[in-house]
């Protein structure tokens, strides 16, 4: 019949192919409605839909082109083609369907947001600060109510007069719309940074010393204070964190942080401080806290001589000194057993793996369930080249918590370095779903460092041929991984351009991070 052949239903059948994975009928379908006509936006929208299914985004934009010839107005193919032009990073394309879509809903908020941030993107700071604050004067709200969706616009517009070196201007801003925003923290926060670049050192130290009664243990807010101070000497820099040991007495960070900038018996002093609070209160992580300071040999060696005597007392007298120097009191047998967690993190990274075995050998005998240290054990093996028993111990590891996806993934990709690719597949089967293939499932969710280490252990056993497929399923990813942005859009028209900017930036910014680097060879 003629309505069987009109060219939008063939279309529409095309895009309901598509959606059930009937790709070759559905791209026939749509060709056949261009066919009937060219000058159809229906069809020339549908059939850009179908190529952006395929990852193909350049044909998608040229058909979306071609559709807005015929409807220039359609909102809804403006829209989907600002998607894409941001997805690939034509900012200029993006920002003049970001003017077409405000000239056709200027009522709307995702309109004013999108056309702000398609300037922001371009760094033409002052225009993106002058729509924002054109829109803003059309949602003028009750300084009493609260409204999150006009706090984040404020918190936008304060970031785009920021990044435009208007820094007075930021801060006139900050202060006039303080009690309508409702983010607190990031009120405090930008008026320290501020401060500190106006040079107003005395404000900016009150500002750091409220954030850091606010939460003592963030880092930022003692460089922050520095900064504000400057201290001309390391007594006087040593001197902002005492002050700090005196109001907050249990803080870690204000003990940690100096160890940076300490040498010699302040060092030593500084550091028994910090490794006696944090062993008796049972912090795995210290290790890590301090692997920084490893750069410097004499701090090294002042780090063994300290906890090596801890041992040495602990297993005595239950006390970190023999004398009882500080407090005196004994210590419970957990504080012997992150002592000897510890030590065998540090002989290990020095590459003593033999003494690092005593240490967490001796561990896991006073405490034979705790997970930590069989994967500490197992990391030891690994860096001594002994994959296999690396493998038998993170086993282990995982046996202790089978509900524990973090340790069965590193389970799993020990058994693949040890080249046991059918018991590494059986591991993570536990967390895919069921009914499919453990591989298949993980493929689906792009589990990229499963994907690589199959491989690399496919090339290690010479079995070239199934190495190269995993190689050519991670590559089928990369489109989808290096435009993933596909929700970009609905960020920016619910709530907040403060969040849609972050995110675009965030996009670029994991783009570069090693492990995509890597596995996609993208410079």
């Amino acid at each position: 019949t003629e309505l069987t052949n009109s060219k939008e239903t063939l279309a529409m059948k095309g895009l309901t192919l598509n959606c059930l994975g009937k790709k070759e009928e559905a791209y026939d379908l749509v060709r056949r409605g261009l066919r009937n006509d060219l000058r159809s936006h229906v069809c020339w929208h549908v059939y850009g839909l179908l190529q952006r299914s395929d990852k193909k985004y350049d044909e998608a934009i040229k058909c979306y082109r071609n559709a807005l010839k015929w409807d220039k107005d359609n909102l809804q193919i403006l829209r989907d083609l600002s998607l894409l032009q941001i997805q690939m990073r034509d900012l200029e394309g993006y920002r003049e369907t970001r003017y077409q879509l405000l000239q056709l809903r200027p009522a709307q908020r995702a309109s004013w947001i999108g056309y702000a941030v398609a300037y922001h993107l371009l760094e033409d700071f002052e225009m993106a600060a002058k729509i924002v604050e054109e829109f803003r004067k059309t949602q003028q709200t009750s300084p009493d109510k609260v409204d999150y969706e006009y706090s984040e616009l404020l918190l936008y517009q304060n970031q785009v007069l920021r990044e435009a070196g208007l820094h007075k201007e930021a801060l006139d801003h900050l202060n006039n719309y303080e009690k309508q925003i409702c983010d607190k923290l990031a009120v405090e926060e930008t008026r320290g940074e501020l401060l500190l670049k106006l040079e107003r050192p005395e404000e900016a130290s009150e500002v750091y010393r409220r954030l850091q009664e606010r939460n003592p243990e963030n880092w930022a807010y003692y460089q922050g204070l520095e900064k504000a101070l400057k201290p001309g000497s390391i007594e006087e820099r040593q001197k902002i964190y005492e002050d700090s040991w005196v109001k907050f007495p249990k803080g870690l960070v204000p003990r940690r942080l100096p160890l940076s900038f300490l040498t010699g018996e302040k060092f030593r002093e500084c550091l028994d401080s910090y490794l006696r609070m944090n062993f008796s209160k049972g912090c795995p992580p210290v290790f890590t806290t301090l692997k920084s300071l490893y750069t410097v040999k004499e701090k090294v060696t002042i780090i063994e001589e300290l906890v090596v005597g801890y041992e040495t007392c602990l297993k005595g007298c239950r006390m970190f000194s023999e004398n009882g120097e500080y407090d005196g009191k004994e210590e419970p047998p957990t504080t012997l057993l992150w002592v000897q967690y510890f030590l065998a993190q540090h002989f290990d990274f020095i590459g003593q793996p033999n003494v690092a075995l005593e240490y967490i050998n001796a561990a896991i005998d006073s405490t034979p369930t705790l997970i930590e240290l069989f994967l500490i054990k197992a990391k030891i093996y690994k860096h001594a080249g002994n994959i296999k028993e690396a493998a038998r111990w993170m086993d282990e590891a995982q046996a202790l918590d089978t509900a524990d996806r973090f340790i069965n993934s590193k389970c799993a990709k020990y058994m693949l370095k040890a080249g046991l690719i059918k018991e590494a597949e059986e591991m993570c089967s536990k967390f895919t779903r069921e009914g499919t293939s453990a591989v298949e499932n993980l493929n689906e969710m792009q589990c990229m460092w499963f994907q690589t280490e199959c491989a690399l252990a496919y090339k290690a056993m010479n079995k070239f041929g199934d190495a190269l497929k995993k190689c050519h399923e991670i590559e089928r990813e990369a489109p989808t991984v290096k435009t993933g942005g596909k929700w970009l859009l609905k960020i920016a028209a619910s709530i907040s351009a403060f969040f849609g900017f972050a995110f675009q930036k965030w996009e670029e910014v994991v783009m570069q991070h090693p492990f995509l680097q890597k596995v996609f060879g993208w410079k």
